[in-house]
């Protein structure tokens, strides 16, 4: 049973990734950046968790540093566009 529930999971997690990042780019080119970057912190989990996999089973540690800096980078545009 848990098998399956992780293979839902990847599944949800493989949909999420693409669906998130190109409304993130659609917001952009609406002239929406603060938007943009509300989407694209609601796909950061699952960009972490890809990323997270990729290190753990290839050893992609580049990867993963980069969605961590990008996250960071992602919240202090947030901060900047909703808190500022």
């Amino acid at each position: 049973m848990e098998i399956k529930d992780n293979n839902l999971f990847n599944t949800i997690v493989q949909i999420a990734i693409p669906v998130l990042t190109i409304s993130v780019q659609i917001a952009i080119a609406m002239k929406l950046p603060q938007w943009g970057l509300v989407i694209n912190m609601i796909a950061q989990p699952f960009w972490i968790y890809s990323a997270w996999k990729a290190y753990k089973q290839a050893g992609q540690i580049g990867l993963l540093i980069t969605t961590i800096l990008v996250t960071i980078v992602i919240a202090l545009g947030l901060i900047n566009y909703w808190l500022v």
